[in-house]
Order: structure tokens, then C-alpha cells, then sequence
């Protein structure tokens, strides 16, 4: 009968853009993306609140009782400042504002 080998996993926080705070971990097999969270400690070291904790595996959100495969890489996620949609409305604004104060100049020239 054999062993089943421990997982070896990370665990990703982005606190603020161009800032990452990674844990790696070897866990015990058959332990769950819940397991991964609690023995990071990155929720308690930021101060994340659990019921409001969106967590993923390579990007894609998951529940907490996913099971792990060796390798798996766990990110958490930041709430959204802004809706994305909104987000692309107000830069469109911004872009046409933008041009409609170079036409003068370019018509002068």
C-alpha cells in the first residue's frame, strides 16, 4: 500500500496593485482550499473578514471544501472597487473628453 505524498501548494494575496504577499505550503493530502486559507494565515495577517472571502484556484473562484491537487496555486481576492463596466464607461468619457480638447489645437495648425 502506498503513502500519498503531501501537496505542495501557494497561497496568493494582492493587497493593493503591484503588491503580492505568497505563502507556500506542503499540506496533507486530501486537504481542501478551506485548509489552505486557515494554515497561510493570510486572512488574519490582512484582516480579511471570512464571510465576505472570495477565493480561487488558478483564477477560477471555488468553494472552501474544494480539495487541492499538488502544484495548486490558491489566490484570494479583492473585493471590486469599481464595476468593470463602469470602469471602461468612465475611461471612454475621459478619451473622448480628451480628443475633443486637441481638435482646436489641430485645427490651428
Amino acid at each position: 500500500m502506498s503513502v500519498a505524498a503531501p501537496l505542495r501548494v501557494e497561497v496568493v494575496y494582492c493587497p493593493r496593485p503591484g503588491v503580492v504577499d505568497l505563502v507556500a505550503l506542503t499540506l496533507a493530502p486530501g486537504a481542501t482550499l478551506a485548509d489552505a486559507l486557515r494554515a497561510s494565515g493570510l486572512p488574519q495577517r490582512h484582516a480579511l473578514a471570512a464571510d465576505a472571502l472570495r477565493a480561487g484556484i488558478w483564477g477560477r473562484v471555488r468553494d472552501a471544501g474544494t480539495r487541492l491537487r499538488d502544484g495548486d496555486r490558491v489566490e484570494l481576492y479583492r473585493p471590486l472597487q469599481v464595476d468593470p463596466k463602469e470602469a471602461r464607461r468612465q475611461r471612454y468619457r475621459q478619451h473622448k473628453e480628451r480628443l475633443a480638447a486637441m481638435k482646436p489645437r489641430l485645427r490651428a495648425a
